[in-house]
């Protein structure tokens, strides 16, 4: 491995550990600074933040991956996930940044619900954080995996630790640099690194697609095009072979935002409410080029495998090998860079998200109610580390695929908590047993989903992606046990 990839690589963590100190010395003196940073994100900050933390390895491996077998068909998940992510920015964040501080200044999604229905407060966080946790787990054992399939890729035969294969070293090498920053400097430690790795993953995905297009062996559209007409013509079909079920499945991943607690939780930390437009526009500019660019790949990275006789035996690590074969060792290690940028930033949030509700929700409120703020920070540092080693047992199985884990967790989610936040803000009806039946038939509804293999097939016919019924579910349970059961007058108007 040259020497310039090194450089790369180990300037990169020296700064993500880095910004971790300074957040250190600035934002975890309170339960509230480590946890939110103070409530005093930036907009550029947030949005960037928001970005980073949502795209994961999945942006630079599940989607180019997915587009490098399917064709343009897939891309209807990136169509999903953008307008899935507008509405988030319209309809959620405003409303979560005010009412969270409304119903007494909530630093967690679980203590934000129990504040906004008491009656059934300590269900709702318990309820709350065991999804929280549980789902996080396998969501951040899907950016190790994809640590360890750049070190397995990228670094074959270079590490030898102990016996241990270099996917395992780069599982491990991913969680000890995210948990060193994570641990020291919190929230602000994870949404200024998520900045800095928003702005790298971004420049990546529009160097490598340009270059696989027009640099030496691309041969530009027109000829990128020929190829795969070439190997499939419906490669470059956005529709052809796709079943309504299969676009059904793909653009609904867009609902799973309004539930992703590492993505909304950015919207309670911006400085001001009047701040979110900007932000928002920020972050939907950020998120189109990105997309644009992981597709590119995908597609444009096929034509440029058949035109060159390559032979790619793990379509998902076709970032990691155009970064090798076409770039000098300092730009490779940039663009490795940026793979563990889009890994960590994900990571990172997950993480703190996990630690916050184990802090916040089980530990000051069942075990420490009088703890200090001072004692929930060490707690919550004691829980990051816990949370990521869990993962690190989920994720080490090298054969497990970045976009199904992903697409397991990011259902679980949005379907527990989409309708649940969705209707929480906007609906005044909404009551502590419906926001409980909503939660609980959710995250059933996909868990069961999945167990029974209905996500890969269903009624003989093509699979249903998971978040659909369980979307659907959980929306009706909470409308109907809602309108069934008593108004408490929970829900406490806000003035505009």
């Amino acid at each position: 491995m040259a020497i310039g990839v090194w450089i790369s690589l180990f300037a990169y963590f020296a700064i993500m550990i880095a910004i971790g100190i300074y957040a250190m010395q600035r934002s975890t003196s309170s339960s509230e600074d480590y946890m939110l940073g103070g409530r005093a994100l930036s907009p550029k900050v947030a949005a960037l933040s928001a970005g980073a933390s949502d795209m994961s390895g999945w942006l630079l491996l599940g989607l180019p991956g997915a587009l490098y077998v399917s064709g343009l068909a897939s891309a209807w998940i990136g169509i999903g996930l953008f307008v899935g992510a507008f509405f988030n920015w319209v309809l959620v964040a405003p409303r979560l940044r005010e009412q969270t501080v409304h119903y007494g200044n909530a630093i967690t999604i679980p203590s934000f619900l129990a504040n906004r229905f008491p009656t059934q407060a300590l269900s709702l966080r318990t309820v709350s954080a065991i999804v929280i946790v549980i789902f996080f787990a396998v969501y951040t054992a899907s950016g190790l995996v994809a640590g360890g399939k750049l070190f397995e890729s990228a670094f074959a035969g270079i590490f030898n630790f102990g016996g241990l294969s270099d996917y395992a070293v780069g599982i491990v090498i991913t969680l000890g640099v995210v948990l060193a920053y994570t641990v020291v400097g919190g929230f602000l430690a994870v949404s200024m690194t998520d900045f800095v790795q928003g702005c790298i993953m971004m420049l990546a995905l529009v160097i490598m697609p340009a270059v696989v297009l027009f640099g030496e062996g691309g041969g530009g559209f027109a000829q990128a095009s020929q190829t795969l007409n070439e190997v499939d013509p419906t490669l470059l079909s956005w529709t052809e072979g796709l079943t309504f079920i299969g676009w059904l499945s793909a653009v609904t991943w867009g609902l799973g935002y309004f539930g992703q607690p590492h993505i909304i939780v950015r919207f309670m930390a911006i400085r001001s409410l009047k701040d979110v437009p900007t932000a928002r526009n920020i972050g939907m500019g950020w998120m189109a080029i990105s997309l644009i660019g992981a597709i590119s790949l995908g597609i444009f990275g096929r034509a440029y495998a058949v035109r060159n006789g390559m032979d790619i035996a793990d379509p998902e690590t076709i970032f990691i090998i155009l970064s090798d074969l076409l770039f000098h060792p300092l730009i490779t290690g940039f663009l490795y860079a940026a793979l563990l940028a889009a890994v960590m930033s994900t990571i990172s949030s997950q993480l703190l998200v996990s630690s916050s509700s184990l802090t916040e929700d089980f530990y000051r409120l069942f075990l420490r109610k009088e703890a200090t703020d001072k004692e929930c920070v060490n707690v919550g540092r004691a829980c990051v580390v816990a949370v990521g080693l869990v993962a690190a047992v989920i994720a080490s199985d090298p054969n497990s695929q970045v976009l199904a884990l992903v697409s397991n967790a990011w259902a679980g989610f949005g379907a527990a908590f989409g309708p649940l936040i969705l209707l929480s803000l906007m609906w005044s009806r909404t009551n502590g047993a419906g926001a409980i039946a909503g939660m609980v038939v959710g995250a059933a509804t996909v868990m069961i989903w999945i167990s029974l293999g209905w996500n890969g097939s269903f009624m003989g016919g093509p699979g249903v992606y998971e978040i659909i019924p369980g979307f659907v579910a959980a929306f009706i349970a909470i409308v109907v046990v809602s309108l069934a059961t008593k108004d408490s007058g929970e829900y406490q108007h806000i003035q505009r």
